[in-house]
């Protein structure tokens, strides 16, 4: 759909279909955010969509694009992919001088077209316009309070909280509205500010989900959840925004601030270096494909079995069978080609199509499998599904036994900061043994990376601490209080 306000008028976006992944044993991230400022408006839609293209990983549901000029804000949103939402047709009216982006996988309600980011509002300060990255656990009672003064809602995102909650705060300036507001927010969030003139990004003080800032090439700056689509855009001097950070970006001007003291145990997500991040990102100073590699070297140490060759289930777990092939001596090879064009369908498949989903996805080559005994390493194991097909798979292919080597811990709880994992009860290891879940998947054998060993790899320390990190989805031991943690349709019941 395309907005624009002042104007007052909405074009209908194609519905989103039902349809999920034929295959979906991941773990989804929310989203990923993107900002821009530039002094002289030449193109800044079209930079946009070249650094939501590089976010694509992080949510494939919807995307948008939100522009203001200084005094009029546009915005164009639509379920999917970010190359078929941004024609040139649609880029066209977005002209101006800064812009935020948005492409979403849903953790806080459904993936309607109401959902969809960037939320674009007119306010008595203008217009202001909001997308983030994350999960507020106390939305519920924050939306409470909004209806109680009087406020109509039209969405079920905790998206649309922070933008009615700014729109409705005091202060001469957008900056200190927010750090009048920021006190009230509860839970993990990189977001991303239009105003008129200007662009304005924050990070909770936790410092759960990544982003990061650089200057562009030509004048201006950005910022992004993560570095590579600020290295697409062509930045320098990029560095991280700190926890508890706003960052003012106008044109060539950036001004940073410090508006809450960080926690003194951060809460990075762990599971941005074992899964979600592109391999080519930084964050905290590590190369994300590095650490992957070093997943891959402690899993070796840990759980190495007598074998013939290492395969990864494409693509993030190449890294650490490459990191476990080195380690370990033994040969590394690929095993499984993957389809990377299946993602979403859009055509409602067979039954017999459905109980091929793996095959789908994957392809066996026999020719590298027959007759081995092959380690297969995979980064994380959720609900189960995908699995034990991919176990029959390989030895269908003819492996003479399968061993399946996991790059993380297993996950026994659901997470309440900005990550689809499902509830607790959702989750294989929440309900099984590791040994009821080797024989639940036909594995030969069967070994998750300590959570020692993954912090040794991750945080980079002998001792193996997760201090400053979020495990949550490994231990139970949450970071803040979830007391008020909603599921993730709970706002579903009256909008529908």
């Amino acid at each position: 759909m395309t907005r624009s306000i002042p104007l007052r008028h909405t074009a209908v976006a194609v519905p989103a279909d039902p349809n999920d992944q034929i295959t979906d044993d991941v773990a989804h991230d929310e989203c990923g955010v993107l900002g821009l400022s530039t002094p002289h408006g030449d193109g800044v839609a079209q930079l946009a969509f070249f650094g939501l293209f590089a976010l694509q990983h992080r949510g494939q549901e919807a995307a948008g694009i939100a522009v203001s000029d200084g005094k009029r804000a546009r915005v164009h949103k639509e379920p999917g992919l970010v190359s078929t939402v941004f024609t040139p047709e649609a880029l066209k009216p977005l002209t101006g001088y800064h812009a935020i982006g948005h492409t979403r996988y849903s953790t806080t309600g459904s993936n309607a077209d109401r959902n969809i980011q960037p939320f674009l509002v007119e306010t008595m300060h203008g217009p202001l316009s909001v997308a983030h990255n994350g999960n507020l656990v106390n939305a519920a009672a924050l939306r409470d309070e909004l209806l109680k003064r009087g406020f109509g809602l039209t969405a079920t995102s905790d998206t649309e909280v922070f933008t009615l909650m700014l729109a409705a705060a005091g202060g001469q300036t957008w900056q200190e509205r927010i750090e009048r507001t920021l006190p009230a927010w509860k839970g993990a969030f990189s977001l991303v500010i239009l105003a008129a003139d200007q662009v304005i990004a924050v990070r909770d003080p936790w410092g759960f989900r990544p982003l990061s800032v650089g200057r562009l090439p030509h004048g201006g700056h950005a910022v992004a959840s993560e570095t590579c689509a600020l290295a697409t855009l062509g930045c320098v001097d990029i560095d991280e925004v700190q926890p508890g950070e706003m960052v003012t970006l106008r044109g060539a001007e950036i001004e940073r601030t410090q508006v809450l003291a960080p926690q003194t145990n951060g809460a990075r997500c762990t599971f941005e270096f074992v899964y979600f991040s592109r391999p080519d990102s930084v964050w905290a100073d590590k190369s994300v494909h590095h650490v992957r590699q070093q997943l891959g070297v402690e899993l070796a140490r840990e759980s190495l079995v007598e074998a013939d060759v290492v395969i990864p289930v494409p693509d993030s777990s190449i890294p650490a069978a490459i990191g476990f092939s080195n380690e370990s001596g033994l040969p590394f090879n690929d095993g499984l080609i993957k389809n990377r064009y299946i993602g979403r369908t859009f055509i409602e498949p067979t039954q017999d199509i459905r109980e091929r989903g793996v095959a789908l996805k994957f392809n066996a080559l026999t020719e590298n499998l027959e007759g081995k005994r092959v380690i297969m390493i995979d980064d994380s194991l959720v609900r189960g599904t995908t699995a034990g097909p991919l176990v029959k798979l390989v030895r269908d292919a003819g492996a003479a036994e399968v061993h399946l080597r996991i790059t993380c811990p297993p996950i026994t709880h659901a997470c309440h900061f900005g990550v689809d994992m499902g509830h607790d009860d959702d989750l294989m290891a929440a309900r099984l043994t590791v040994a009821e879940i080797e024989e639940h998947i036909g594995a030969d054998s069967l070994a998750f990376l300590s959570l020692d060993g993954m912090m040794r790899a991750v945080a980079s320390r002998e001792a193996g601490s997760d201090d400053g990190y979020c495990n949550a989805c490994f231990t139970g031991d949450y970071p803040l209080a979830i007391t008020d943690a909603q599921a993730k349709l709970a706002f579903e019941g009256v909008l529908s």
